[in-house]
């Protein structure tokens, strides 16, 4: 049986709101997971049609929720994971085979792994924060691990764990690390690049 509603409150920062009954009663918890047609995010005020379930604790919540004059997203998953992972392996890659060629310092292979795994490993407990209602971690954090050469396993984490994929604000500043983290990157083929890493291994011995 299809309810429907209008949104009467949001957390778009944790991906969950309240949806208040249009025939009246208790307002519904719903999560962003609920929406099929995700084209853009819920708003307050969006009048929505849903199912409704119980969590584990009894509590109603909504499910095969759906935002009215929206339509379903389009862009297909598949060829856009695909495509993050093509992309994230492929400068792995790249990075992997100047390392090999003594191009570059091996050691810059490792940072990207090392910091790439990291970077997986912190949007993947900021989904569980997202899902559990904890403590997130802050968006500043996750561009840091990016522009600091983690941005492959950010892209892998964006794809396979579906977080992160849709505000814009948050998708236009993490490709200007991966524009500003590539440059630099570039930048250590050059004689000043590569002065400044031996400066910097020199530092830190």
């Amino acid at each position: 049986m299809r309810t429907k509603g209008k949104i009467a409150s949001w957390n778009d920062e944790k991906g969950f709101g309240f949806i208040s009954p249009l025939a009246g009663g208790d307002r519904t918890f719903v999560h962003i997971k609920a929406f099929a047609n995700r084209a853009r995010r819920p708003m307050v005020g969006d009048v929505v049609t849903y199912s409704v379930s119980t969590d584990a604790r009894g509590r109603p919540r909504a499910e095969e929720a759906t935002i009215a004059g929206v339509p379903r997203a389009v862009k297909s998953r598949r060829t856009s994971g695909f495509l993050a992972h093509l992309l994230a392996a492929g400068f792995l890659l790249v990075v992997a085979g100047a390392a090999w060629i003594s191009a570059i310092p091996m050691p810059i292979l490792l940072v990207y792994l090392v910091v790439s795994f990291a970077t997986f490993a912190a949007y993947a407990l900021d989904k569980s924060a997202a899902e559990e209602g904890n403590w997130r971690t802050s968006e500043s954090t996750l561009h840091l691990l990016a522009f600091a050469g983690g941005w492959p396993g950010a892209l892998i984490a964006q794809s396979r764990l579906r977080h992160k994929t849709r505000k814009q604000p948050f998708r236009a500043v993490f490709w200007a690390t991966v524009v500003l983290n590539c440059a630099a990157f570039a930048w250590l083929f050059t004689p000043e690049g590569a002065d400044a890493w031996r400066s910097l291994v020199a530092a830190l011995a």
